[in-house]
C-alpha cells in the first residue's frame, strides 16, 4: 500500500501512534475515544495513553460533586488500546476490518480514577487464535494500579 494513501495503516516500524494515527485503526470518535496515543509498542504489547481532564463529558453526572471516570469507561478504554495494537499489528492485513469487543473477565477496580490522572494502559496480548485475540490488561496512575482485567475481542471485516 502506498505511503500516499489516506486510509494506510502499514505502521509497523513506530514505536509510537499519535491520536491522528489510532483514529486511522479504530472507528472511535469523540466523545468515545479514549486513548491519546501509544507507546512502547513491541510485538504482543503496548501502552496507552490517556490523560484525564475534567473537561470529559461523563463527569457531569458521574458526579458532580466528586467527579470519577467510570469503571466500564476504563475497561473500554483497555479494550481500545488492544484494538489499536492488534490493528497496528496486522499492518495491511487490517484494511476493511474493525475489532469487536467480545468478553470481560476478572475486571478489577483499585483506586478512582479522577481529572489530572494520566492513565497508562499497559495491553499483552496472551493469545489469538484465527479472528479471537485475548488480552490482559493493567491502568497505572502514577505507578500505582487502578484497574485491571483480562478481556476477548474477535477482528470482524466491515462488510459483515
Amino acid at each position: 500500500m502506498s505511503e500516499n494513501n489516506e486510509n494506510s495503516i502499514d505502521l509497523k516500524n513506530h514505536s509510537t501512534l499519535s491520536v491522528e494515527r489510532i483514529m486511522k485503526l479504530i472507528p472511535h470518535r469523540y466523545p468515545m475515544l479514549l486513548i491519546d496515543r501509544l507507546v512502547d509498542i513491541k510485538e504482543g504489547e503496548a501502552t496507552g495513553i490517556k490523560n484525564v481532564t475534567i473537561n470529559e463529558p461523563f463527569f457531569q453526572g458521574h458526579f458532580p460533586a466528586r467527579p470519577v471516570m467510570p469503571g466500564v469507561l476504563l475497561i473500554e478504554a483497555m479494550a481500545q488500546t488492544a484494538g489499536v495494537l492488534v490493528m497496528h499489528q496486522l499492518g495491511e492485513e487490517a484494511d476493511g476490518k474493525v475489532v469487536y469487543f467480545m468478553s470481560v473477565e476478572e475486571a478489577r477496580f483499585r483506586r478512582p480514577v479522577v481529572p489530572g490522572d494520566s492513565l497508562r494502559i499497559h495491553v499483552i496480548k496472551e493469545r489469538n487464535r484465527a479472528r479471537v485475540w485475548k488480552f490482559s490488561a493493567k491502568v497505572m496512575v502514577e505507578q500505582k494500579l487502578v484497574a485491571e482485567g483480562t478481556f476477548s475481542a474477535m477482528i470482524v471485516d466491515i462488510k459483515e
